[in-house]
């Protein structure tokens, strides 16, 4: 979208133009409380290497979307339907005995994202005034957040992160080193199916802003981008909140003067931190070395 008068690159005009739509007050709600939820979910997402099932349950979100408005329901309704589902599918697969997972889990995970996308395909096909809008639900937008929506989004996303806040302790425990959580006896399997379900709520709910095919840049980028600067959990977990919501407060922005996608903008500056992080990481490690007395190596 491009604004009615443009850029000025005034700032404070800049802003205050775009607060004064509505649509645009709604998508930075939704887009902050996402951000929020996101991250905090996608911390430990990385964690624990369940990238692959978080960009399943973003992609099952499309069919649910596309099925949901096909039978005359809420999309939003549909998306949190079919990810959650797909959550609990996955999490019946028996995992490995350490806790990682196994290659039946793998399997069962590319399995349900491939009859996804397939279903998606045959609910815009059926359903042919929907075809205008499926690419806002899968590359993302924001002109169509409702009220309805960010109150929605909000709920969940107070709910994810109430459960998470609840089962920090044994679940980062159990990501880390689950053998040792097992033998102490804490319930590693019904963490890790728990948890399944908490990322399909967020990854639901970041392909609200993101559209399904790239969650990525919520779920994952500001996460990874914040565990290549620091080890230590708390810090890292923090920087990733306030990388992801630098991310959505500028790609709003950003797109909001411009006519190209707001995904576009969201994974650009997402993926920008993370290069950034990265090379930070490891021209530090490689100053560190060169400072070490080749004596002492």
């Amino acid at each position: 979208m491009v604004a009615a008068t443009g850029l000025t690159w005034n700032v404070v005009d800049d802003v205050r133009q775009l607060l004064a739509e509505h649509f645009m007050v709604n998508a930075l709600q939704a887009g902050t409380i996402v951000a929020v939820a996101a991250g905090a979910v996608g911390w430990f997402m990385v964690l624990r290497r369940q990238s692959f099932a978080g960009h399943t349950f973003a992609v099952v979100s499309f069919p649910g979307a596309a099925g949901a408005i096909l039978v005359g329901v809420s999309a939003t309704v549909g998306a949190f339907g079919a990810a959650i589902a797909a959550a609990v599918v996955i999490a019946a697969v028996p995992r490995s005995v350490g806790g990682q997972t196994s290659s039946e889990e793998s399997a069962v995970i590319g399995t349900v994202q491939a009859f996804a996308l397939a279903c998606g395909a045959l609910f815009a096909s059926l359903y042919g005034g929907f075809l205008n809008s499926v690419t806002g639900l899968l590359f993302g937008t924001f002109l169509g957040i409702s009220d309805g929506q960010v109150v929605t989004l909000l709920v969940v996303a107070v709910a994810v992160l109430l459960v998470l806040a609840a089962a920090a302790r044994p679940l980062l425990f159990a990501s880390v080193d689950p053998d040792v959580a097992r033998a102490r006896g804490v319930p590693v399997g019904l963490l890790s199916a728990g948890f399944l379900v908490l990322l399909a709520c967020a990854a639901a709910a970041v392909s609200q802003i993101t559209g399904a095919l790239l969650v990525f840049a919520l779920l994952v980028m500001p996460a990874a981008a914040a565990q290549q600067l620091t080890a230590r959990p708390r810090a890292s977990f923090v920087l990733t909140i306030v990388f992801g919501l630098l991310t959505v407060w500028v790609g709003l922005g950003v797109a909001y003067f411009s006519v190209y996608p707001v995904g576009f903008y969201v994974t650009t500056i997402g993926f920008g931190l993370y290069v950034a992080a990265s090379g930070y990481r490891i021209t530090a490690d490689r100053w560190g070395r060169r400072a070490v007395p080749s004596g002492a190596r």
